[in-house]
Parts: C-alpha cells; sequence; structure tokens
C-alpha cells in the first residue's frame, strides 16, 4: 500500500461529507472497492508531511444494521485494511450515537472520534467533558466545527499521531463484528459521567422556523413557494451569465475559428465547425445556469430544510405505498437519476425499493434541466419562463406521485418513517462553491463523452449521403424522421426535433447539441430559429415529452442492477414512455383546439 489509508465513517447529518471535503479540499473521485458491491468515494489527504487515502463510507447508525448502507460500510470494515477510523459524532447528539464508537472499538482498529458541530452543542447549552471521554474511550476525542473549520489543528494533529504509531494497516477483528454485548449498559454508565443536558431543551431559532415550516396547512405551500423562489434565482443569475458565455463563443467562432479553418475541405470544415463546436458550445453555454442550480441546491441541503421536506410528505407518500424517504429520493433526483436509484437501498423493503425505482426517473435531472432552460427561455418572455419551469416541476411530481398511486398494490407492507431531524444551519459560502463546483464538473464530465459522440453522430445523420442538402428530407435523418413522424406529429413535435429526441435516449445532454447540429446554429441563431418556428404549445409538448420520456441509458441501467431484474428495467422504459406521450398528446391537442 503506497499511501496510508484512513476511512471516514459516522451517523447521516453529523457533518461527515463536510469533514471529509474540508480535509481533502473536494478532489474526490468514484471508485470500486474489492469485494464491495458499489462504489465509495475516496480523495488524497495531505495530514502532516504524509500523503493519505481518505475513504468516505455511507452513513450507519449501527454497525450490525440491515440497511444496505450499513451493510456496505461494515463489509469495507471486513475485507479492507485500514491504518485509522475517524468517526464523526453529533457534539449535541452523544446520547444517541455513543453506542457506534463502542461497536467500532471491538474491531481493535486505531480510531478517533471527531465531535462535530460542537458550536451548535453549545449554542444549546450541551457540554461534553473531551478529558473524560477520551480516558473512558481510551482514543483521542477532538471537538471541531467541521463547517467553519474550527478545531481543525486539534484533529490532525491527533490523526497524524494516530498514523506515526500504526505504520502498518490492519484489518478488522472479525469475531467483534458478531459481539453486541453489553453495548447499552456501557454507554449509559459512560454517558452519565461525561455529559451534562439542561432539564428543559432551549427554544432555539429552528423551533420557530419549524412551526411555520412543518406546519400541517402551511408547510406544503411554504415548500412549493421556495421551489418557485429557487427557480426565480436561477433565472436572474444564471441567464445573463449564460449570455456572455454565448456571446465569446460566437466571436471566437467567428473572429478566430473560421478564418483559421477556412483553407480545409468544405466537409471538414462544416463537421469541425457547424457539427462539434456549435454543438458543444450550445451545451457549454448552460454550465453557469447549472453552477447556479447547484449552488441553490447545496444551501438548501446543507440547510437541513430537506429532512422537514421528507417529514411534509410523508402523509402524501405512504397514501401510495412509500414514506418520506422515497421522496428524499426524488429530491435527490433533481440532480442526476442515477444515484437517486442507488439511493433507494435505505429502503429495505423490495416492493417499495422497485415503486421507487419506478416513479424517480419522472425526477426533472440536470440534463432535462439544460433543456429546459433553453426552450423557456426562447421561446418564453422573461416573467413567463420561470413559471413555465416551475409548472414542470410540479408535474414531475404530480406523474411521480400518480404512477406510485397505480402502482402501490406491488409495494408490499410499508415501514414508519423514523429519521434525524437536523437543526437548520446556516451554508458557508466556501462549502457551496465547493459543492457547486464538484457537482457542475462532475456533470460535465459525466455527459462529456456523450455529447462529443452525440453530436457527431447527429452531424452524419444530417449530412449523408453528401450530395444531400443538410437537415432534408433526402438525409438519413430525414429519413428517420419521416418513419417517426406519425408518433410525434400529434404531439406538435416537428421531424427535426423527434430526431433530437431520438439521441436523448442515449443521454438526455445530447438534445440541445444536436439541435444546433441539425440547424446547422450555434447558441444565439438556435434560440431565434426555435422561437420563429414554433409556439409555447409546440414548445411546452416538446419539453412535456422530454420530462417524462425514457431514461437516460445510465438511468436504465442503474434501474437493471439495482433491481436485478431486466424485465422490470424494460417495465420502467416503457411506463416512462407510454406515460409521456400520453400526457404530450393530451395537452397539444386541448391547447390547440
Amino acid at each position: 500500500m503506497n499511501k496510508s489509508r484512513v476511512a471516514l465513517l459516522g451517523m447521516p447529518n453529523t457533518g461527515k461529507s463536510t469533514l471529509f471535503n474540508r480535509l481533502s479540499g473536494a478532489r474526490a473521485r468514484v471508485g470500486n472497492w474489492p469485494g464491495i458491491t458499489v462504489e465509495l468515494e475516496s480523495a488524497p489527504a495531505l495530514i502532516g508531511a504524509r500523503m493519505i487515502e481518505l475513504v468516505d463510507l455511507p452513513g450507519m447508525h449501527n454497525l450490525h444494521g440491515f440497511s444496505e448502507d450499513e451493510q456496505v460500510a461494515r463489509h469495507f470494515l471486513e475485507q479492507q485494511a485500514v491504518h485509522a477510523l475517524i468517526v464523526v459524532l453529533n457534539a449535541s447528539q452523544l446520547d444517541r450515537q455513543l453506542g457506534l464508537v463502542l461497536q467500532l472499538q471491538r474491531l481493535r482498529l486505531p480510531l478517533m472520534v471527531a465531535l462535530n458541530m460542537a458550536d451548535e452543542a453549545t449554542q444549546r447549552q450541551v457540554f461534553v467533558d473531551r478529558t473524560a471521554l477520551e480516558q473512558r474511550l481510551q482514543a483521542p476525542v477532538c471537538l471541531i466545527s467541521a463547517k467553519y473549520g474550527q478545531g481543525m489543528a486539534s484533529l490532525l494533529q491527533a490523526l497524524e499521531k494516530i498514523l506515526q504509531q500504526n505504520p502498518e494497516p490492519q484489518t478488522a477483528e472479525q469475531d467483534a463484528l458478531q459481539e453486541d454485548d453489553q453495548i447499552e449498559h456501557e454507554s449509559a454508565e459512560i454517558l452519565q459521567q461525561v455529559l451534562r443536558v439542561p432539564e428543559t431543551a432551549p427554544v432555539t431559532y429552528s423551533d420557530h422556523a419549524d412551526h411555520w415550516l412543518l406546519h400541517p396547512w402551511l408547510g406544503l405551500p411554504a415548500f412549493f413557494l421556495i421551489l418557485l423562489g429557487l427557480f426565480q434565482i436561477v433565472y436572474g443569475v444564471g441567464s445573463p451569465l449564460q449570455n456572455l458565455l454565448a456571446e465569446a463563443l460566437e466571436m471566437l467562432k467567428t473572429q478566430w475559428l473560421e478564418p483559421s479553418l477556412v483553407s480545409l475541405p468544405t466537409m471538414l470544415s462544416s463537421f469541425l465547425l457547424d457539427g462539434l463546436y456549435d454543438g458543444i458550445g450550445t451545451v457549454a453555454t448552460f454550465y453557469p445556469i447549472i453552477l447556479v442550480f447547484y449552488l441553490v441546491m447545496s444551501a438548501v441541503e446543507d440547510s437541513g430544510y430537506l429532512s422537514r421536506a421528507a417529514f411534509l410528505m410523508d402523509t402524501v407518500m405512504s397514501r401510495m405505498g412509500l414514506d418520506g424517504r422515497a421522496f428524499v429520493m426524488q429530491i435527490l433526483g433533481f440532480g442526476c437519476n442515477v444515484p437517486a436509484i442507488i439511493g433507494t437501498r435505505v429502503l429495505r423493503n423490495p416492493g417499495q425499493r422497485r415503486l421507487a425505482m419506478l416513479v424517480i426517473p419522472f425526477s426533472l435531472c440536470s440534463a432535462r434541466l439544460q433543456v429546459f432552460l433553453f426552450f423557456t427561455t426562447a421561446v418564453f418572455s422573461p416573467s413567463a419562463a420561470p413559471w413555465a419551469l416551475f409548472s414542470l416541476y410540479l408535474l414531475s411530481f404530480v406523474i411521480a406521485f400518480a404512477s406510485a398511486w397505480i402502482w402501490r398494490g406491488k409495494a408490499g407492507e410499508q415501514e414508519p418513517l423514523v429519521m434525524e431531524m437536523p437543526p437548520y444551519r446556516r451554508p458557508t459560502l466556501r462549502y457551496l462553491l465547493l459543492r457547486a463546483l464538484r457537482e457542475a464538473a462532475q456533470f460535465l464530465r459525466s455527459a462529456g463523452g456523450f455529447i462529443v459522440i452525440g453530436v457527431a453522430l447527429v452531424w452524419l445523420l444530417t449530412h449523408m449521403p453528401f450530395d444531400a442538402t443538410p437537415a432534408s428530407a433526402e438525409t438519413w435523418a430525414g429519413q428517420l424522421a419521416t418513419l417517426t413522424s406519425p408518433l410525434f406529429e400529434p404531439l406538435g413535435i416537428s421531424a427535426l426535433l423527434s430526431i433530437a429526441l431520438l439521441f436523448g435516449f442515449v443521454a438526455k445532454e445530447i438534445v440541445i447539441g444536436a439541435l444546433a447540429v441539425i440547424y446547422g446554429a450555434g447558441p444565439e441563431e438556435l434560440s431565434g430559429l426555435l422561437a420563429q418556428q414554433m409556439g409555447w404549445q409546440e414548445a411546452y409538448s416538446f419539453m412535456l415529452f422530454t420530462l417524462l420520456y425514457t431514461p437516460c441509458l445510465a438511468t436504465i441501467a442503474a434501474i437493471r442492477h439495482e433491481a436485478r431484474s431486466l424485465g422490470f428495467a424494460a417495465l420502467t422504459t416503457t411506463w416512462s414512455l407510454l406515460v409521456a406521450w400520453t400526457l404530450a398528446f393530451s395537452f397539444y391537442q386541448l391547447a390547440t383546439l
């Protein structure tokens, strides 16, 4: 082993991911581990003069738990040698989390305890005798605030000392993974010695906020108003940045690229400029908006509000055979459907997992978002665009809920929702920027290959055979559009738009790039062409179909893997396609009466 390996683990909502980003600088990578059936995040981190490999394990409540997240963490500890463990606990919830440390100690692995959110514990008048806890655990204990960087120096110093004392990696004591004796009694005894809490919990600003945001009647309207406000911010900040980037790319094309490529053969020049450059450039203009979107969503997630959203929706979801955790996965699908599908492992009932996987693809993911941002900006007025986007988000919820209700009989017996409600927290700008940059960069990395291949194929289809007029009925793309026109014409979707949808089956990121190639236009010209050739009815029908029709190939692969059934993946794909065509047809026919 070239580097020292340190595993980071703890319960959900303890700030483990924040500490991981703080230590690694958000340089995470995802990879497979021997004996582990899922991918785990790891990143290099400099501890003193030593470079370590920091591995972020899934959140776990119990070393001997039965959820898939807990099993993944336990299997990693069983099969992978490590130099040290960092156990992250919430300092204000030590009475509920200390048992995990005692379980981990029985593995006979070097460990230290990071009591995170020490600032919140002080505000709640919860005080931990760190020295006494260190003596009882015989392990380093550090009071920190990963968000603000408090106590990081002592944590790094303690970790460096552990690594010096343990130069060789160690594996877990196998027998200890089967022992649960006396943990509850020992935990209570220690807590009695080291923990002091007030007899009456002080009223915090989180309590005041929850009075309104979790109100039985006002909570849900407030949730959707918050969503609408987020879209207004995304448009208000992201659209001007998008326009500036589009102008810069167009200037680069006309003043530098076109003169540089004038000596090349016409078809090659067209492929490079009208194909690759316009296609990729049009997609690239959405980076500012995607960055703003992730910045805003990270703020909402880090604030603690998403847990409230799950609580609010639990009653609604229970009528559909699911619970509030499935709603959290639906929200997670706004970023990407694939991790949301993987996240259904928190649902232990196989029937509920499959039902959640059936409805998650209706979430408006970031790939679809760029399509909608482009069309709403091109066709709708600045005042109407946020409302159009907001309606698509509402429809994604409605269709997902309706599908769950229709298929609820297959979900089986429902489990009660038990979850930790974290206090509201003020996100830090540094963390939000790191998170947004990381997510946006990950989006571009994962989409980049699809985009390049997609726009190249679209250019070939719209220019072959070479003696035909580009994008005409004589090209391969035109012939393909003629075959599919009976399906798309009743939806108000033109032949050229239908070609982009066919490529969108591979990845929705390709759609806008494909349109740029099909129309032979850059970012600025494409908006004008679409605005001239289609009304709001056609544009909205196209967006509605894009929202609901078949998931991308990566999502289908994730469903097939998680459900362990090719038939269920085929059912999910067929169902979404049927729903998309039916609703887009109904909307367009009614809107054009």
